[in-house]
């Protein structure tokens, strides 16, 4: 399935004229599998949570999706909202079709990472420096709630109709993450115009 919600990033500060690739993987946030616990009534899930219901099941392959355009100019990304929406999830041991494949009922940390394409014959050298990971968020109870409001064949989940949802619950109301490049040091994290670091 591809990813609910789709990550979007907005990134500034990139030499124009260098190439860089996106990309994005997924850690395990514990070694713990869970399972959902619902709040009384047959369909009041808003207020689930998640138990603990043993250790995790071993790790599963690790990939890495690349963003369909990389590589590309620093222009070409700062010029619009980059979309992940062809980023798909299964768990499917088995899979290949090159999806990122993630245990049933564990928890993740979703990562994204730009890197520079270093134009020298000994980039390998600098391979530390031509690369920046930004942390995710970890889906939450709100997540959970966005997709209910989104899906059209969940109407039974969902308590009352998604326009009489607080606005930050509506579909397409989470806030937009943005990831920062320098243009000299292509993976630093920019400063303020005033020194102080952001």
């Amino acid at each position: 399935r591809r990813m609910f919600p789709t990550f979007q990033v907005k990134i500034f500060g990139m030499d124009p004229m260098a190439d860089y690739m996106l990309l994005m993987d997924f850690v395990p946030v514990d070694d713990k599998r869970y399972r959902q616990a619902a709040s009384p009534g047959r369909y009041a899930f808003h207020s689930s949570s998640w138990l603990v219901a043993g250790k995790a099941d071993p790790a599963t392959p690790g990939r890495v999706h690349y963003h369909p355009d990389s590589p590309a100019k620093g222009a070409q990304w700062m010029k619009q909202i980059v979309s992940f929406d062809k980023l798909k999830l299964t768990n499917n041991l088995l899979d290949d079709n090159g999806h990122i494949i993630l245990n049933s009922m564990h928890r993740y940390q979703p990562r994204f990472h730009v890197v520079y394409v270093d134009p020298r014959k000994d980039s390998e050298k600098y391979a530390e420096e031509n690369f920046k990971t930004f942390t995710l968020l970890r889906f939450s109870l709100q997540i959970t709630q966005l997709k209910i409001a989104s899906n059209p064949f969940a109407k039974g989940f969902r308590d009352c109709d998604p326009e009489d949802w607080p606005r930050n619950h509506r579909p397409g109301a989470l806030p937009l993450m943005s990831a920062f490049a320098r243009s000299r040091n292509p993976v630093s994290s920019p400063a303020h115009q005033n020194g102080t670091e952001k």
